[in-house]
């Protein structure tokens, strides 16, 4: 059993066509490491879960026929992206750059005080990484 997340309270999950090389790809790009992976009888990825400080992504194989009554896959037209907060986003570019990483949104400072850039994955998710954090509610 994984170890329960005390901070986070939304997790991201996407589908994969290839979910093993989304793994590897990741990592190696933009530093996401390895926290589990549950796998069916063929060895198939059924769930996983990948970690960059402290926060967690999971994912899982993509269903040709949707997931729970939806279509494939289409991150191109996909209204939805992830926004990951790190700490040097300069280095966070230069990995990504040096793994090939379509970057849609070069890195620059913000009107807000982030400092940030945009990149697509091999499979055209978009993800967003900077040093904007906004302040948890009182409440």
């Amino acid at each position: 059993m994984a170890e329960q997340v005390s901070d986070q309270v939304f997790f991201p999950v996407i589908r994969y066509r290839d979910p093993d090389g989304a793994i590897e790809w990741l990592g190696r790009a933009f530093g996401l490491g390895e926290r589990v992976v549950y796998r069916d009888d063929s060895g198939k990825v059924m769930h996983a879960e990948l970690e960059l400080d402290g926060r967690v992504v999971m994912l899982g194989q993509a269903d040709p026929a949707g997931w729970m009554g939806g279509g494939a896959p289409e991150p191109l037209s996909s209204t939805v992206s992830l926004y990951v907060v790190i700490e040097d986003p300069d280095a966070h570019h230069d990995r990504a750059v040096a793994a090939e990483a379509t970057i849609v949104r070069e890195l620059s400072d913000q009107s807000y005080g982030s400092r940030d850039y945009s990149a697509r994955d091999l499979e055209g998710n978009l993800w967003s990484f900077g040093t904007y954090s906004p302040p948890a509610s009182g409440g």
